[in-house]
């Protein structure tokens, strides 16, 4: 026996009352499941309130990647490691688990273009996504851009304080172009007022040898990469460009399949 149109309407009401929208569409369906199967009243409450929650988790980390502005969503199940022997797997999966960033650690990859950073960093964003961390990604030149114009405006405090709500900041392509010093002090601000208060995943191109190159200056330089590899994992890529090597089997010859042609 169903439920009464009266005890529908008030469930329905209450539903809405707890903003809790999946109750409002599973319990009906649910209650038939418990009758036929003889559930106890609280199996019934816990699986009513179990799809509740989960689809509220759902949701919530598709508003966080979406907030997060991944150029685009590729994750670390998608990472070809084969490509990375020198990637130590042990590692990789430590990071995995986002424990590093409830320790407010960070992580640097480093490597040159087309091996796979931008995949990792979009990758462990996504799993802080999943994780429940506020998230925000964008280039180098990106996060220069924003600050500048926090700078400029005089709201640079306001602006870092901000950004204290995102549990993890990825700054991807660190190195592609030079800033001049001001904008290196920016970045110097920036990493600083996250230093042992929030997680950032850096990537770059360059050693950091060459990071007064970058910034324009080897002490400030030097002082950004002491705070960030204070609590941090360095991971170093190596080997070809993915889009180079994907090129480069693009072009090859057909031989047998086609016949011998040369």
């Amino acid at each position: 026996m169903g439920a009464t149109t009266d005890t529908a309407a008030t469930l329905g009401y209450l539903a809405r009352a707890l903003k809790a929208p999946t109750i409002g569409r599973v319990w009906e369906q649910l209650a038939v499941t418990a009758r036929d199967e003889g559930w106890s009243h609280e199996d019934y409450l816990a699986a009513v309130l179990q799809r509740q929650v989960a689809d509220r988790e759902a949701n919530g980390t598709s508003l966080r990647i979406a907030g997060a502005h991944f150029p685009a969503v590729k994750t670390l199940e998608d990472f070809n490691v084969d490509h990375q022997p020198s990637l130590r797997r042990d590692v990789l999966a430590h990071l995995a688990t986002t424990t590093w960033i409830a320790k407010a650690e960070n992580v640097i990859l480093l490597g040159p273009p087309g091996v796979g950073k931008t995949h990792l960093g979009i990758g462990l964003g996504i799993k802080a996504c999943h994780a429940g961390y506020p998230t925000a990604f964008d280039t180098a030149t990106g996060w220069a851009s924003r600050l500048q114009t926090a700078h400029q405006s005089g709201r640079l405090e306001h602006e870092l304080k901000r950004l204290r709500r995102y549990r993890l900041l990825i700054i991807d392509e660190v190195g592609y172009l030079p800033f001049d010093a001001d904008t290196a002090n920016l970045f110097f601000q920036l990493i600083a007022a996250r230093y042992e208060q929030g997680s950032i995943l850096v990537t770059s191109n360059m050693p950091f040898g060459r990071w007064g190159e970058i910034f324009a200056d080897d002490i400030v330089a030097s002082a950004m990469i002491d705070r960030l590899v204070h609590h941090a994992e360095v991971l170093t890529l190596a080997g070809d460009s993915y889009r180079t090597r994907a090129r480069r089997e693009l072009l090859k010859t057909p031989t047998a399949a086609s016949g011998g042609d040369r």
